[in-house]
């Protein structure tokens, strides 16, 4: 774990957040089927190699615009891991909050954003399923890229960034297209979570409807990528 006080840089930025007793689960940065030990840490989303991490994302910024993310948002990245995404969406929006449960993930998301940087963002350890209760203020959008596969419990999960976002803010899931994992890859080699847990663009509509939710569009980001896009609908 990081001791925010032994690095400067790093505490100007990170808010620190420890779960309530009857926090139960948890989040991560990205693809992996390694277990993580991090108590909560939602399995199979393990930060991969960054070699081919972006050599499959080698346009992060064209990745975060066309999921959504416009100029004057205030963004949440959820389970940011670190940061490929975060620093992207913080040179458009007005401010990024990047929350992860890995102390050294957000480290790396901190410090990649300090090198290019950028003020405009915190960086949370904390819960995802406490997503709404980590930011001082309802956001316009919350980005979660990659890792909503791994959440045992989606349901709730949705119904918590409902909470955190603002009448008619948006959210954007990232996952896998069910696709086999042999089918998918990177530099060579198959990548990806395991082929039984891929969701496809329904399976994520339906496990995130009767979240106050709605869908609006599905977003194609070849080669093996979607974004389901919702809508919060009102009270």
């Amino acid at each position: 774990m990081i001791d925010a006080a032994s690095d400067p840089i790093f505490a100007i930025h990170v808010l620190q957040y420890r779960p309530s007793r009857n926090d139960t689960a948890g989040q991560a940065g990205r693809e992996g089927d390694l277990p993580s030990q991090i108590a909560g840490f939602f399995q199979g989303t393990g930060m991969p190699d960054a070699a081919w991490w972006q050599a499959l994302w080698p346009d992060p910024a064209g990745t975060v615009a066309a999921a959504g993310i416009g100029p004057g948002m205030d963004v949440v990245d959820l389970c940011c891991g670190d940061g490929w995404f975060t620093l992207p969406i913080a040179r458009i929006a007005r401010h990024v909050t990047a929350i992860d449960i890995d102390a050294d993930l957000l480290q790396a998301a901190s410090r990649r954003l300090d090198a290019q940087g950028a003020l405009n963002y915190d960086a949370v350890l904390g819960d995802a399923y406490e997503v709404a209760r980590l930011i001082p203020q309802p956001c316009d959008f919350v980005l979660m890229a990659n890792a909503f596969h791994g959440v045992p419990d989606q349901q709730r999960l949705a119904s918590a960034i409902r909470s955190a976002l603002a009448p008619g803010g948006r959210l954007a899931i990232v996952n896998w297209h069910a696709r086999k994992r042999e089918d998918t890859v990177v530099l060579g080699q198959p990548r990806g979570p395991k082929t039984e847990s891929r969701m496809s663009p329904q399976q994520t509509i339906d496990a995130v409807s009767g979240s106050g939710l709605s869908v609006v569009q599905v977003v194609e980001l070849p080669p093996y990528h979607y974004a389901a896009v919702f809508a919060r609908t009102a009270d």
